[in-house]
């Protein structure tokens, strides 16, 4: 039986759920997953200090693919720290409407967003000026955009749809226009693929007015975390989204890839059993296809959506099941 290994990264509140749930999906599947636990949890950051970093980062570098669940920001992010230490430029969020999940949005979403994973409005915490002013840095570099830009028309190519890209090019002409400038140089290698430019909160309109418009959309950093979040809050659910992150060599191979659910820790049901794993899953799902098993890992991720739309589903979005029972009914489908 074929082995894949890959690292888990442990965190807090409801993270002990979802690695029970994510092993379960795995022992189902026709090879093997083995696991590397390292453990980011507040309790042994706060014990271990950076020991645990450079566990977890010499443990990712190693086997290059991990699943990281979520964690507390105590005195630091551990999402901030793990993104610098492994590189990670890109970050990629697929957002997709279920059915059988209630929502205030009448029409069906399915767009993927592409971010550049460092700079923007984040790469500098800035710092008070006297006491009526403060000031911020705001950093958009030439690799991480081309980075994103290549990452989003690659996406398109293999989903046969096509790449929009946005920011406010219009107001930010050297930063947001520096990204541009790398997006459409980047198109220029894909003729084949449609593209167009929006402004971003004209885009923002667009997605809630004709979200058949919309498939790849790539931006810089703070955009696509907005955007996201949105696209969650239009599905229903921030806990029905999942993410990625990458790394690249010189040559821009992936070097290294995590992949996450976007929701948190959730401390107030952590324990209960309840919590919903179908971001976790859905991301297990992405790892699959990552590690070269497309077909399973799509499977899986159509598995959890078809759950949902026969009614088999946790509390949070309007059903009746625990966390081992959804878990179940993912597998049966899967199988």
């Amino acid at each position: 039986m074929k082995t894949y290994r890959i690292v888990e990264l442990l965190g807090d509140g409801i993270s002990a759920e979802l690695s029970r749930s994510v092993h379960a999906v795995a022992a189902a599947l026709p090879f093997e997953v083995e696991f590397h636990a390292v453990d980011l949890s507040v309790e042994n950051r706060v014990e271990a200090g950076d020991a645990v970093y450079d566990e977890a980062v010499g443990a990712m570098k190693e086997l290059r693919t991990a699943i990281k669940y979520p964690t507390v920001t105590q005195k630091e992010s551990p999402n901030r720290v793990l993104r610098e230490r492994c590189d990670f430029a890109v970050i990629h969020r697929p957002v997709m409407t279920f059915p059988g999940v209630e929502n205030n949005f009448k029409k069906s979403l399915d767009v993927d967003v592409v971010r550049i994973a460092t700079g923007g409005t984040y790469a500098d915490r800035g710092m008070r000026i006297g006491e009526e002013s403060a000031v911020s840095i705001r950093v958009i570099e030439r690799h991480p955009s081309r980075l994103a830009a290549r990452f989003a028309f690659d996406l398109a190519r293999e989903r046969g749809s096509h790449v929009v890209s946005t920011s406010k090019y219009t107001i930010q002409r050297e930063a947001d226009g520096l990204f541009e400038d790398q997006v459409e140089e980047i198109a220029k290698r894909y003729p084949e693929i449609e593209y167009r430019r929006e402004l971003f909160d004209a885009l923002l309109a667009g997605v809630i007015l004709r979200p058949e418009k919309y498939k790849v959309i790539v931006c810089p950093n703070e955009y696509g975390d907005f955007l996201s979040d949105m696209a969650c809050g239009l599905i229903g659910s921030i806990g029905l989204g999942d993410s990625a992150s990458f790394a690249f060599d010189e040559e821009g191979g992936c070097t290294l890839a995590m992949f996450d659910p976007a929701g948190g820790s959730a401390p107030d049901i952590a324990g209960k059993g309840v919590c919903n794993p179908s971001a976790a899953l859905l991301a297990f799902g992405s790892l699959l296809r990552h590690i070269g098993q497309q077909g399973i890992g799509q499977k899986l991720r159509d598995a959890v959506r078809d759950a949902i739309g026969d009614g088999a589903k946790t509390r949070d979005i309007g059903g009746e099941l625990d966390t081992e029972r959804f878990t179940q009914a993912v597998i049966e489908r899967l199988s």
